[in-house]
């Protein structure tokens, strides 16, 4: 068996585990990626980037990869099948960005094979022991020791469930089915191309539904369907041809010619939060830690931005520039934004129609959701825009909130964020507090109030001193 040594064992290579594989070589750190798979499945699975993580992936210069790959810009999110603007956010990308989450692998591995740093594949991880000075793990061929080990290897996490985390939330009633579908000609009613949310879904009778996304090719879709109330006695039985076909000709009428089913995948409406991310030297990050149905397409988007917020705190812990406790905060942290959108999801599950009287709440919640208050408020949900870390008592409002990314002299604010380091923003000259924070001369703030704002690696506010205590040693 072979022998390896890392700091950093991340095992799954999604989107998470490559995101936050990138932002750990950008600081230095040795890591090693490994996945079970031999190669990349090619399916497109999730299809977009939320407002919030396309601001994340701008702060290190990697929308650009991901935007040449994409094949949609929507101006709105839904929440329940409702549209929501995201007008109002102070946002430069104030859209989805329509992309296969295999896009978003291969942007994000590419990046990394630039670093230095390749995936291990064909490697899945049978075991690991950890003790004071690190973890031992094993896959089917190599043992490698590292100082920490991360778990981005999905829902059915093995990591997870060596740790033995219990893994509670919501227990759903129903299930719901991807696919991509090849037809002959443009279904009746569907869209050529993806630019609204709206008319992409349909009711079907009580507690169901069916929508269309065009994808990237011609007459290519994105068939979702799904019954909200009554599960399969089998989640993981098999998605036939002969089912789809049979909901394509329900829905949208038998003249409608099916070419290709590309893949299929059933999956159930459960939601869960594992009770810790954090045992020990090893962590779990996006869907080991987290999992809930895909209303408001979020779940890709919450991943990324759990590598976002670990990957700068496990470098600062691996170089000994950690504060104590700073890498607890990943966890006190990130856990609430999960549980919000467990809870955002269950309320668009109770949403889903099933008696005359959510339809009728339902019916009240349309008219109410187009008021642009609630416009506001729902799109910031979806979005992740609204994500706020709790900041101490009486630190100034700003402390905790994300960055806008407002124009500089050169370009703009999230320039200055590709290397992956704290950014002292000043109205006044000042030295650097630290060897590790850029200062960024501006002549003046977002905040009026403001002459300076320490803004951490992952473009929220630390403070509004630029003192670096608490966050650098």
């Amino acid at each position: 068996m072979d022998e390896l040594t890392a700091e950093v064992v991340v095992a799954g290579a999604g989107p998470t585990g490559l995101m936050l594989a990138n932002e750990l070589a950008l600081a230095g750190v040795d890591v090693v990626v490994l996945e079970r798979l031999a190669e990349r499945t090619g399916l497109s699975k999730a299809l977009n980037l939320q407002p919030r993580t396309a601001e994340v992936l701008d702060l290190r210069g990697l929308l650009g990869r991901a935007e040449q790959r994409s094949f949609a810009t929507v101006a709105e999110g839904h929440f329940a099948m409702l549209p929501v603007s995201y007008a109002g956010w102070d946002t430069r990308h104030p859209y989805q960005l329509g992309i296969p989450q295999a896009q978003v692998e291969a942007a994000l591995e590419e990046r990394l094979a630039e670093q230095g740093t390749k995936v291990l594949r064909g490697q899945e991880l049978t075991s690991f022991t950890q003790d004071a000075e690190g973890v031992t793990v094993t896959t089917t061929t190599t043992t490698i020791r590292a100082a920490y080990l991360v778990g981005c290897d999905g829902g059915r996490s093995a990591v997870r469930k060596a740790l033995r985390l219990p893994f509670e939330g919501i227990d759903g009633r129903g299930h719901g089915v991807v696919a991509d579908v090849r037809f002959a000609a443009t279904p009746p009613g569907a869209q050529s191309e993806w630019r609204s949310m709206r008319n992409i879904v349909t009711a079907d009778g009580v507690g169901k539904y069916t929508g269309l996304i065009p994808l990237s090719e011609p007459n290519l879709y994105r068939l979702a369907y799904g019954d909200r109330l009554n599960r399969p006695a089998n989640l993981r039985a098999e998605v036939t041809d002969g089912e789809v076909r049979d909901v394509i000709t329900k829905t949208y009428g038998a003249e409608t010619k099916v070419e290709e089913i590309r893949w299929a995948s059933r999956f159930g409406d459960d939601s869960r939060l594992a009770a810790k991310y954090r045992v020990g030297r090893v962590l779990l990050a996006g869907d080991a830690a987290h999992t809930h149905f895909p209303a408001g397409g979020q779940g890709l988007n919450l991943g990324v931005q759990d590598a976002m917020n670990l990957g700068w705190k496990l470098a600062a812990q691996l170089k000994s520039k950690a504060p104590t406790n700073l890498l607890d905060s990943y966890e006190q942290e990130r856990r609430p934004v999960a549980e919000a959108v467990v809870q955002n999801v269950a309320a668009q599950s109770a949403l889903i129609p099933a008696t005359p009287e959510l339809l009728a709440l339902r019916t009240v919640f349309r008219a109410m959701s187009e008021l642009p208050e609630a416009q506001h408020y729902l799109s910031g949900l979806v979005s992740g825009l609204s994500i706020s870390y709790k900041a101490p008592q009486n630190a100034h409002p700003a402390t905790g909130t994300r960055l806008p990314d407002f124009k500089t002299r050169t370009g703009h604010a999230s320039d200055w964020f590709h290397k992956g380091k704290f950014v002292l923003l000043t109205t006044t000259p000042t030295e650097p507090p630290h060897p590790d924070v850029e200062v960024a001369a501006v002549p003046e703030l977002p905040w009026p109030d403001l002459t300076r704002a320490l803004i951490r690696p992952d473009g929220h506010v630390a403070n509004t001193t630029g003192k670096t205590k608490g966050w650098l040693t």
